[in-house]
């Protein structure tokens, strides 16, 4: 027996060697990258830029079928209308523009990370959000844009669901692209976005035509979308979520609320932690909060934070309101989605029907949250097609939900 001992705990530190050795020799390749190209992202002065403005771009290292990549850096405004830089990602359409010009498609992603590594437009495959539908787009002539946000890979700190700051960095993005080499844009576009970048795309439809009046965006189109934030919170506030979106929130919402109290809703645990957490990429972010939360039982909230005023008052500012009913809707959201729940969106669809949106939902039986972006994708860029068309938009008002709605438990309701 005491061999046989021996012998796993060899073959359990053999493998944790193993293991280590894997993620350092990852990390250090990830480095090397980073360093590569991070004086891309540092921008120059914005002394006599406007908002829109292109500072910079270079072909993207990943080759994409049907028309040329670029990183992009772009000036944005803060919400107290400071310029600041963003950065993204690009497509032209090897495919000549049709008379009139291109229409454009603008992309809002979902949770990353907040550190500078997390950034779509620096990771190793920066389409990789965009798979199931960035090869149609192009091959339909339509410029496609994706922004980073304010502070994730640029300075500044990302504001994490801050709807107004989502909505300058996607409008400014959209105006950015018409600068590139043979963009021949129209000024007419679209957004499309998943979970958080559903938030930043419905807040875009809200916010676009007091932003940049001279574009003309026809629809809107989010999977998943993080927008009835009290539900979501409300639901899942005490588990592993509260972990890995609570840290972002935490992060960036005190610096546009300098009155929420932060400790006072935490556990130690997560007083200790949930800025260098919010840092991470979300993937080692959710390694960490599983570990936290299912081995050693800690909870990031003490308390629900719909019970504080002042959580509650800023959770419902930004919870975005109906789209109005010249500004057609798409919503697409699966039925085993673990993180943004598909109750919360049965209560959107329900809400803003009876608002008078014009809204089209796809309910995507069995699809869990990770890959509702990409699978909702194809059924988006024909919708989106039909408004470039100028075709009617149809609404799904007429046909409920599959998800019943409910009266929240807590301070929600």
């Amino acid at each position: 027996m005491k061999l046989i001992g021996i012998a796993l705990s060899a073959i359990l530190v053999a493998g944790f060697m193993v293991g280590a050795g894997i993620y350092l020799s990852e990390r250090v390749g990830t480095d090397l990258a980073q360093d590569r190209i991070a004086p891309f992202y540092v921008p120059p002065s914005l002394a006599g830029t406007s908002p829109g403005d292109l500072l910079n771009f270079e072909p993207l290292e990943v080759p994409v079928a049907g028309g040329t990549a670029y990183r992009i850096l772009y000036v944005t405004t803060t919400t107290d209308d400071q310029l600041a830089a963003s950065s993204g990602t690009a497509f032209i359409p090897a495919v000549p523009a049709a008379a009139g010009g291109r229409p454009t498609m603008a992309w809002a992603h979902g949770t990353v990370g907040q550190g500078d590594e997390c950034a779509p437009s620096r990771s190793a495959d920066p389409t990789s959000q965009l798979a199931t539908f960035l090869p149609q787009m192009l091959d339909l002539g339509w410029a496609v844009v994706a922004t980073d946000y304010y502070g994730l890979g640029t300075p500044g700190v990302e504001r994490y669901l801050v709807g107004e700051q989502e909505a300058r960095d996607v409008v400014n993005s959209v105006r950015a692209v018409a600068q590139l080499p043979d963009a021949d844009a129209s000024g007419t576009w679209g957004v499309y976005g998943h979970s958080q970048g559903g938030h930043s795309a419905i807040w875009t439809g809200q916010l676009a035509n007091e932003l940049a009046p001279e574009l003309s965006l026809v629809g809107v189109a989010a999977a998943a979308p993080a927008a009835e934030l009290t539900r979501i919170l409300d639901a899942q506030w005490s588990g592993l979520i509260g972990w890995v979106i609570g840290a972002e929130v935490l992060r960036s919402w005190p610096l546009e609320y300098p009155e929420l109290p932060v400790d006072s809703i935490l556990t130690s645990e997560a007083q200790n932690s949930y800025e260098s957490l919010a840092e991470d990429c979300v993937k080692n972010s959710a390694l960490e909060a599983t570990v936290r939360q299912n081995i050693y039982g800690q909870n990031f909230f003490e308390r629900n934070p719909l019970t504080v005023p002042e959580w509650l008052t800023a959770m419902e500012a930004q919870t975005p309101a109906p789209l109005p009913a010249d500004l057609p809707f798409f919503l697409a959201q699966g039925t085993a989605d673990e993180v943004v729940l598909p109750e919360p969106n049965a209560y959107l669809e329900e809400k803003w029907c009876a608002a008078g949106s014009t809204l089209t939902s796809l309910w995507m039986g069995g699809v869990g949250h990770m890959t509702a972006g990409l699978d909702a994708g194809p059924s988006v860029v024909r919708w989106m097609w039909e408004r470039f068309e100028g075709l009617p938009a149809s609404s799904t008002c007429d046909f409920p939900p599959p998800v019943a709605t409910k009266v929240p438990s807590g301070a929600a309701s």
